[in-house]
């Protein structure tokens, strides 16, 4: 099927959602304003292959700005069913990633940045060294300038213009402190992640032929998940599309803000969507939950949106269970009394369909505990999970395991995927044809010869790291922490490590391996859906709270498609009562 004909295709099923098929019609700027299981990927992924094809002319194209990487390796996967894979035309990636590779590395001389010829990413250990020289040199004393570093990014953040008189009046001490960790950073030769969109801002606002220049190559800007990607963006956004002329497609949901503490602002969304020049668009329809749920999740919200199921019909249901003890006792009930029961409910589910959210990891460590007393296979997704979820090498050699597991033939994920994915990770060290399709016969022969998912875990990984990690990472001091994350996960599975003797099959999650429990904190849920979700310890969300809390009790109600089952202790309200406050 050619590329037209895919797209053409998935454009047929948004004919009869109305909101859909608006966005997919749209001609300028334009916001989706969508609702949880409303379609909004599936949208977006039709919208940006049809610009593609019919908007944007070769060599021209457009970036797609996401909130991290799993949201970006997501569009990707919907891309490539569409006939669309990342190339030169198409930037798919963070906002840190397109400030660092649009805009910084390209234009830093040209702009006036003030950074070295030859800028890298700073590691944790250079952070640490600028941090705690930068302390000493500006507050001094025995506290623990680590301490600092939260204020500091949040401060950082928040003023991105250095040239405006709130930079040094809001707080002189956090000022002064920041830029003596950034000359540090600069002494060595780094920046750090925060320091990315803000000099990607600088860089814009003080260079108007920069503009210019990004609309010469991508006429059209796509930004996802907008609710969630902060102040810098969104200035970014006002210059490049409101001056500069780039055309503007975004979607988020107001009501899935959760990441307030990493610098999200709702509001701009709101704001963006009010501008006149900008056609704004709502999803209301919910295909993915059923009318209870629907309708729960806006009671827990505060607020009518309203919004509908797909399907009136639909099955679901809202179970609140008062579960007696302390949390070692609640979460064994739920995994020995009330998982069975829910699957018992729904013939053919399995474990691999059901999650178990909860506000903070401790809790995930209970109910950990309790599937694993109970013989119960899990999968993690917090930050005590096997590997930083944000890990971008991590999540490329988990792709990698699941081609030797059968993907070789089923084609998910494809060779021709893999190899990109790693020509990005290893860019630097490919910066000609031959090097990349060397590159490209090393990895192919490495997994070639290991597709055999009951081999260990630990011997896979060190062929891969001799023959492909290594050779390249010695060329990409950017990755040292990524490297660091891959020692990490090695050690943990090699002999001795908390998880020695898993295999290649287990790390992939597939074949008889990919019917597992899913545990997770409600931000890492989000974007994410399940048959069946348990929201253990609903009672820790202390409702009625800020708005953010409302909003993430919110999401977790609406990752569920037939049941959500809320959990708290004796003794403690129902979330029933406490969202009716």
């Amino acid at each position: 099927m050619s590329e037209r004909a895919a797209y053409l295709r998935a454009a047929e099923q948004l004919k009869g959602n109305a909101g859909q098929w608006a966005a997919y019609e749209s001609t300028g700027h334009c916001v989706v304003l969508a609702g949880p299981g409303s379609g909004k990927t599936k949208t977006l992924a039709a919208k940006v292959a049809r610009m593609l094809a019919e908007d944007v002319h070769d060599p021209r194209g457009l970036a797609c700005i996401t909130f991290n990487n799993e949201c970006a390796r997501e569009l990707e996967d919907r891309l490539a069913a569409l006939g669309v894979e990342p190339s030169g035309r198409v930037f798919i990636g963070t906002v840190h990633s397109f400030s660092l590779t649009q805009i910084i590395l390209p234009y830093a001389k040209t702009a006036r940045l003030g950074l070295p010829d030859q800028v890298g990413v700073a590691t944790q250990a250079q952070q640490k060294r600028a941090l705690a020289a930068a302390y000493e040199s500006t507050i001094g004393g025995h506290s623990d300038p680590e301490d600092e570093r939260y204020p500091l990014n949040t401060y950082r953040r928040t003023h991105i213009d250095r040239s405006a008189s709130a930079w040094r009046d809001t707080d002189p001490r956090k000022a002064a402190l920041a830029e003596a960790y950034e000359a540090e950073l600069r002494a060595a030769g780094v920046i750090d992640f925060e320091d990315m969109p803000r000099l990607a801002f600088a860089a814009l606002k003080e260079n108007a032929w920069l503009g210019q220049a990004l609309f010469a190559k991508y006429p059209i800007l796509v930004i996802d998940e907008y609710q969630d990607l902060g102040t810098a963006l969104h200035r970014m956004v006002v210059g490049l599309c409101f001056k500069a002329g780039i055309r503007l497609f975004a979607v988020g949901d107001l009501d899935q803000s959760i990441y307030g503490f990493a610098g999200a602002r709702p509001d701009l969304l709101r704001k963006l969507s009010e501008r006149e020049e900008v056609e704004t668009i709502r999803l209301k329809v919910n295909y993915r939950s059923g009318t209870k749920i629907v309708a729960a999740a806006q009671a827990a919200l505060g607020e009518d949106r309203e919004y509908e199921a797909a399907d009136d019909d639909a099955v679901s249901e809202v179970f609140i269970e008062e579960l007696g003890g302390h949390y070692p006792a609640q979460a064994s009930e739920l995994i020995n009394r009330l998982l069975p029961e829910a699957l018992g409910r729904h013939e053919g589910l399995g474990y691999k369909n059901v999650a178990v959210l909860y506000e903070a990891a401790w809790l995930g460590d209970e109910v950990l505990a309790a599937a694993t007393a109970a013989g119960i296979p899990v999968v993690r997704n917090d930050k005590k999970s096997l590997y930083p979820r944000s890990s971008r090498l991590m999540q490329w050699i988990e792709q990698c395991s699941q081609w030797c597991c059968d993907g070789w033939k089923s084609g998910k994920p494809r060779f021709s995927r893999l190899a990109k994915g790693g020509h990005r990770l290893f860019a630097q060290a490919l910066r000609t044809e031959e090097r990349s399709l060397a590159f490209h016969r090393q990895l192919l022969t490495c997994l070639w010869e290991r597709r055999d998912g009951a081999d260990e875990l630990s011997e896979w990984l060190d062929a891969l790291n001799t023959a492909v990690l290594e050779p390249m990472a010695a060329a990409c001091p950017d990755l040292n922490d990524e490297m660091d994350n891959f020692a990490d996960f090695a050690a943990l599975v090699s002999q001795g490590g908390d998880r020695s003797g898993m295999t290649l099959g287990e790390f992939a999650g597939v074949g008889d391996h990919d019917d597992r429990l899913t545990l997770t904190t409600l931000h890492s849920a989000k974007g994410r859906e399940f048959d069946i979700v348990f929201m253990f310890g609903a009672d820790e969300l202390r409702l009625p709270g800020t708005a953010e809390k409302r909003r993430l009790f919110y999401v977790g109600f609406t990752r569920a498609k037939l049941e959500i089952i809320l959990t708290h202790r004796t003794g403690s309200p129902s979330p029933l009562e406490l969202i009716r406050k």
